[in-house]
């Protein structure tokens, strides 16, 4: 017996128009997790004491440059508002198309790449619920940072974020932009490693392999000049990363370990029916003559 080679692809290929099904069922996990996402919000005052933590590690490590890199940048508006389009856009677009490229090209990998995705977006949720942390862009004046959201132009919310008597966000900040802690770990990053990862064998060309493995640079670039996250949140992405790759590693061998099992089940059933005692199984003509009260003439 040999056991298969890749893992299967999703179930959704062996039914017409399977992918509708699959479209369906990220579409209903990503709702629940936002959902979710925004239910984990924590206090403000753990927020800013986990940013003060998050300062006092990158300072220890020398990681500490959001500000100046930021404040390099905050002359020029046009380019300020690019990356803030940049944010809210392209981390939505480019998971979207490398599933939908694996589901076509590589549904053995598509399996194992989506299945990496859930779980990044379940680890993360643990993450925001027990480690809400305030981005630099909400940090007090003395820190200088700016708020690009809020002062420059983008697609999304321009919502200047104020704080209400008891130091939660106002209700305003909270429908424009929902979890406003859910800083760590980055999932802009992590995505965007995802996606490289995820397709990278299916890149062909030199050109297109450079471009991809620029993506995460800008994201990375991206998240820092408009002050939405700390340097040590992209490394808190790319730990998801690791863990859901890990996590989804550990599914497919389970999954593979169970038709091996059964495998070896059906072959033990068969070769007991080849070596059963001839003289044990009696024809069925012979069975036929033996019974009483019938005429075989």
């Amino acid at each position: 017996m040999t056991s298969p080679a890749v893992t299967p692809g999703p179930l959704s290929k062996r039914i017409r128009h399977g992918w509708i099904v699959e479209l369906g069922a990220a579409a209903a996990i990503f709702f629940v997790y936002d959902w979710l996402r925004d239910k984990t919000a924590g206090t403000s005052a753990a927020a800013y004491r986990h940013a003060l933590q998050v300062v006092d590690a990158e300072k220890f490590l020398g990681l500490y440059h959001e500000h100046s890199i930021q404040q390099a940048f905050l002359h020029a508006d046009w380019f300020m508002a690019f990356w803030n389009i940049y944010y809210g856009t392209i981390h939505f677009v480019m998971p979207v198309v490398a599933l939908v490229w694996l589901y076509r090209k590589a549904p053995a990998r598509y399996v194992r790449w989506r299945n990496t995705l859930v779980l990044m977006l379940a680890i993360s949720l643990i993450a925001f619920w027990c480690y809400p942390l305030m981005p630099p862009r909400l940090m007090p004046g003395r820190f200088g940072f700016v708020d690009a959201a809020a002062h420059y132009f983008n697609f999304g919310p321009q919502v200047r974020v104020h704080l209400s008597p008891n130091g939660q966000p106002s209700a305003a900040a909270l429908r424009a932009y929902g979890n406003l802690f859910a800083a760590m770990p980055s999932l802009h990053v992590g995505w965007s490693t995802w996606s490289v990862l995820a397709i990278w064998p299916l890149l062909r060309r030199t050109w297109a392999k450079v471009l991809f493995a620029l993506y995460p640079v800008t994201i990375f670039f991206c998240i820092v000049v408009t002050a939405n996250h700390w340097i040590l949140d992209a490394v808190g992405g790319w730990v998801v990363l690791g863990l859901g790759y890990l996590g989804a590693l550990g599914i497919e061998r389970l999954l593979a370990r169970r038709r091996r099992l059964r495998a070896v089940g059906e072959e033990d059933s068969v070769e007991q029916d080849e070596l059963r005692d001839p003289e044990q199984a009696e024809p069925a003509e012979v069975r036929s003559e033996q019974q009483p009260g019938v005429d075989h003439r």
